[in-house]
């Protein structure tokens, strides 16, 4: 079977039904969103916690309420999606093949929207030695069995990682009856905000090893204990845990945006983008957290919706940069910086109005550069900066960039 859309929208969170709405909104009438999940509304469905909502609905909702906000909102608007349905090839620059219940199909669309998220990197990817028992979980799984299905997850726990979803899997570990939670992070600091820190600490107890890493994981059955190591000194020891929840270290789901031959990012993992979010493949938008994961859902969803404009612009047009403009590179500890392109006909319009970026290791009193050739065309000094939490970049930058100047580099002096 195939079929012909405005506009395909591969997956059902916050950005992609954010996008959806305001394509529909904006006139665009043919609009279809895939998800390969059973509900539409993404991540936040199995995240209990509160704080959803207050950018983009002007409320503040559970996870849960927040999905279901928004497949409201796509239901009200007679959206078109499809569930339980993923896409698997691309047959054409905007032409994917998708498997569902019913078989397969072909899509052709005017111009595709990825909005797949991202997700975080399991054990096996850390490469953290020991056995293999049972108890080792994402925060993502362990967020769906408590929240989603109410099911045990154990007593005791450690969560390597100090991020924001650090603090919010030992709320979930709470929530499931969990008692002395340790989080472990290799920083020198925690790499959340101090009043989400000493909250979730006031209500669960919880703990903060810095500067430490998980060697081995001990158990038979059942975790029994994990290995941690003190890197200052190298001194060992064990904690008594029967849970171990992986967290941070986000990927984007960049597999279909690889089999499309986007040109991805090195910083992020995911596709390189410029201001107005296209792609490297022309009539390809790409959109929230599988660019520069991982945002919080609301800034997911505003970046959703702001990529409508430039989508409705090509439908109306046709017009695509022929030049991929000027190539924003960033030097370590600077991890990543998006969008990492400006084109020479782009406004200093953003996303989020401003370039985000993030750093790889926790720097006391830096001075952030953006340096084309010789010159320094922005610069600003910082207290602390942190991994895990974002910068910002005024949307000025991309004004003063020379578009035969180069490529900038973002750097720490």
């Amino acid at each position: 079977m195939s079929r012909a859309v405005d506009v395909l929208v591969i997956g059902a969170g916050p950005a992609g039904l954010a996008s959806a709405l305001e394509l529909r909104r904006r006139g665009v009438r043919d609009v279809l969103v895939l998800d390969r999940e059973r509900s539409a509304g993404g991540a936040p469905r199995s995240l209990g916690h509160v704080g959803f909502g207050m950018r983009d609905l002007r409320k503040v909702l559970s996870g849960p309420a927040y999905a279901r906000s928004y497949a409201e909102l796509a239901d009200k608007a007679g959206l078109e999606v499809q569930l339980e349905t993923t896409a698997t090839a691309w047959t054409g620059p905007t032409t994917l093949t998708t498997t569902s219940a019913a078989g397969l199909s072909e899509i052709e669309a005017g111009a595709v929207v990825l909005a797949t998220g991202c997700r975080e990197r399991p054990r096996s990817a850390r490469l953290v030695p020991g056995s293999r028992p049972l108890g080792v979980l994402t925060t993502g799984a362990l967020q769906r069995s408590v929240t989603m299905y109410r099911q045990p997850v154990g007593k005791r726990a450690v969560v390597v990682g100090a991020e924001h979803v650090s603090f919010a899997a030992a709320l979930s570990l709470a929530e499931a009856g969990a008692t002395g939670t340790t989080l472990v992070t290799e920083h020198p600091v925690d790499q959340t905000y101090p009043w989400l820190r000493f909250a979730v600490a006031a209500r669960t107890g919880c703990q903060v090893l810095t500067s430490t890493r998980v060697t081995d994981v001990i158990g038979r059955h059942r975790v029994e204990s994990v290995e941690v190591m003190y890197l200052p000194s190298g001194r060992r020891r064990r904690i008594a845990c029967d849970t171990l929840v992986f967290s941070g270290e986000w990927i984007p789901e960049h597999e279909l945006a690889r089999l499309g031959g986007l040109q991805m990012d090195s910083g992020t993992r995911g596709p390189s983008i410029d201001l107005a979010q296209r792609t490297s493949a022309r009539g390809v938008f790409a959109a929230g957290n599988m660019l520069h994961a991982a945002q919080m859902a609301d800034q997911a969803a505003l970046c959703g919706r702001y990529v409508a404009e430039p989508v409705v612009e090509f439908l109306r047009t046709g017009s695509w940069p022929d030049q991929p403009g000027v190539s924003l590179r960033c030097e370590p500890p600077v991890a990543w910086i998006s969008p990492d392109r400006v084109g020479p006909e782009e406004s200093a319009r953003l996303p989020h109005g401003s370039f985000v970026l993030r750093v790889s290791e926790v720097l006391e009193r830096p001075r952030l550069e953006v340096v084309q050739g010789r010159t320094v065309v922005w610069a600003k000094g910082f207290k602390r900066l942190r991994p895990g939490l974002p910068l910002y970049i005024p949307g000025a930058l991309a004004a003063r960039l020379r578009q035969d100047g180069g490529p900038a580099t973002v750097r720490i002096v």
